[in-house]
């Protein structure tokens, strides 16, 4: 059986596939072991420590992430990831845990930038008035 997921974090939209296997984790076509900074990896690879990582041999992750920067990128991978386990399994134990955890694993953070605006070198600061 074969799931597909999403994840999205700001810009970032990560897809995630999920299929019966032997444990192999691909981000982006490479083993998420390389993945850099170790920060990164370590939220990627979250919905396996609350799950457990006896889990992880049962499945092959594979996941395309695009857009944002890497702490964004890996926030979107963790919920295409968490996602996609509790679909493919089907447990709703395992959805519970990811819930009470951090309801983020499963619900999208639909928090965006706000635009920058004319009269000011930001969203919200204006630029400052020089009476002399």
């Amino acid at each position: 059986m074969v799931t597909n997921t999403s994840g999205k974090k700001k810009t970032a939209v990560a897809r995630a596939t999920v299929r019966d296997g032997e444990g192999r984790v691909r981000i982006n076509s490479q083993p998420v072991e390389l993945v850099e900074p170790e920060q990164a990896r370590l939220k990627m690879l979250e919905p396996f420590r609350i799950a457990g990582e006896e889990l992880r041999a049962d499945v092959d992750i594979e996941v395309n992430v695009e857009g944002g920067g890497f702490s964004g990128q890996a926030d979107a991978t963790r919920t295409a990831i968490a996602r996609g386990l509790v679909q493919h399994l089907g447990d709703a134990e395992l959805r519970d845990a990811y819930m009470s955890f951090d309801r983020t694993l499963l619900v999208n953070d639909v928090r965006q930038s706000e635009p920058k605006k004319w009269g000011g070198p930001g969203a919200r600061a204006r630029y400052q008035k020089s009476y002399r």
